[in-house]
């Protein structure tokens, strides 16, 4: 069984306008002649979460209103994005309402959700689902963290690429700001829990100083092995380590490969072995193996051409615990990779006080 820390799925199926529903040929196929990169590639859909197993996920609302002004990410206003990030929870609530989909709000709906996997072998249950968001534009000010509570949103990153209204992030040094001071203030009131992923590392820093609660990192591969602010620095894993942190292993070849550049650099170059480095990195860092996990980030922005080579869809996941017993991890740490570690840490977040 898989826990993955991150899937864009709302932000697929509204920007992209990939209908998850439709097995991976049908969207490949309605894709051939798009030659937009990572079109005619999508590695994810309802029926190969099925396969790989994927239990819970979390399932982001994705709506950025950046100066860098990407055309499938950013809207004119901040306004615009919070209306589009509405639109995205919308589509996970149609998807409910189908049966495809279930929204996990708390430590005993999760619970539930996994027992009814096991028991069910697999298959035939919703995907499970915890709300998150990756970049908090949608959330116009800090007073609407209960609003945006009260809809099922759990899981927050402050910013994505580039200077958020609460944050820097990934490409621009700095620190939060005093709207992000209050957000996260907001945030520690209600249970939020606080993604770290794509904070610049003064905002990173800062983040972990003042705030209090629970806190994640989504979808993070390791600096020491991949230079850049995107990945976490040694003394950021540590921190988080101490915090009980769980870091999920992106699949993203730029994130695993040196000097990696998106449309020149053939994929061929970066196998699974990659994620495994990654996911070894953290488990050295720590100790042991209860802080690394799985964050794939897949159709995140790309496709099969900028994972590694081996996989074709998201099912190829289960390559992974093959290649954590080759390392000679024990069974019970590549079950805690795989799921264990996201569910213990989840039902330590959302223990009652």
């Amino acid at each position: 069984m898989i826990i993955d820390s991150h899937l864009d799925l709302s932000w697929n199926a509204l920007n992209w306008k990939r209908d998850l529903t439709k097995s991976i040929e049908e969207m490949r196929r309605a894709e051939a002649r798009n030659t937009e990169r990572g079109r005619g590639r999508n590695t994810v859909s309802f029926a190969e979460l099925q396969k790989a197993e994927v239990a819970v996920c979390l399932a982001t609302i994705l709506a950025r209103a950046s100066q860098l002004q990407h055309p499938l990410l950013d809207y004119p206003s901040r306004e615009i994005a919070s209306a589009m990030g509405v639109g995205q929870l919308e589509y996970y609530r149609l998807m409910e309402s189908q049966g495809r989909m279930r929204m996990l709000r708390d430590w005993p709906a999760v619970e539930s959700h996994v027992a009814q996997c096991k028991q069910a072998g697999g298959s035939g249950t919703p995907l499970g689902f915890i709300l998150s968001m990756e970049g908090a534009d949608p959330i116009m000010e800090p007073d609407q963290v209960e609003l945006w509570w009260g809809r099922g949103l759990r899981v927050v990153e402050p910013v994505h690429f580039g200077v958020s209204y609460y944050a820097h992030g990934t490409g621009a040094p700095g620190g939060l700001t005093a709207k992000g001071r209050e957000l996260l203030a907001a945030m520690e009131a209600v249970g939020m829990i606080l993604d770290v992923t794509h904070l610049a590392d003064g905002s990173f820093w800062e983040a972990l100083e003042i705030y209090h609660g629970p806190v994640l990192a989504s979808h993070h591969a390791c600096r020491a092995l991949v230079p850049g602010d995107r990945q976490l620095a040694d003394e950021q894993i540590k921190a988080l380590v101490e915090r009980g942190a769980v870091i999920g292993a992106p699949f993203d070849c730029w994130m695993l490969y040196p000097n990696f550049i998106n449309g020149e650099t053939p994929n061929s170059l970066v196998s699974m072995e990659r994620v495994i480095d990654h996911i070894d990195h953290v488990c050295q860092l720590a100790g042991n193996a209860q802080h690394s996990a799985i964050g794939s980030d897949l159709d995140g922005g790309f496709g099969a051409e900028k994972s590694p080579y081996e996989m074709d869809t998201i099912a190829d996941l289960q390559m992974v615990p093959n290649l954590l017993r080759k390392r000679r991890y024990k069974e019970a740490d590549v079950e805690a990779i795989m799921h264990g570690n996201w569910l213990r840490f989840f039902q330590a977040a959302w223990a009652k006080p």
